[in-house]
């Protein structure tokens, strides 16, 4: 990782879980930009400065595949990491089928998240 933080935007409805991943990140050097909804991220215009996205699959409004899909028609695309609490095989294999890095089930050890992100900045 290079010297400036690296922003991450995480985007998931629920208010612990977001405080949770904001943490993580920020005590691993990040910098970690939270919303609660796809909505809420697409009117902030924040992706360009984005490293990485993590992304809720079950949002309401846009679901985290429709928010990934709304993003790649406009413009060059980021890593994704998607997590969800309702795992199931549908789901994964979409995840697959988009080019996620990781398709993580909550709750997951903090340590497979910043692998994910760490394997997804390697990529870019």
């Amino acid at each position: 990782m290079s010297a400036l933080r690296q922003n991450i935007i995480v985007v998931d409805d629920d208010a612990g879980m977001n405080l949770a991943l904001r943490r993580l990140l920020n005590a691993a050097g990040f910098h970690a930009i939270s919303f609660s909804s796809a909505e809420a991220l697409l009117e902030s215009k924040t992706v360009p400065q984005a490293a990485c996205l993590i992304l809720d699959v079950h949002l309401p409004g846009l679901s985290g595949f429709e928010l990934q899909r709304r993003l790649q028609q406009d413009g060059p695309t980021r890593p994704v990491i998607f997590i969800t609490a309702y795992d199931d095989p549908a789901s994964k294999a979409e995840a697959q089928g988009a080019g996620a890095v990781a398709y993580l089930t909550k709750p997951f050890p903090g340590r497979r998240l910043l692998d994910a992100i760490t394997e997804a900045l390697a990529a870019v």
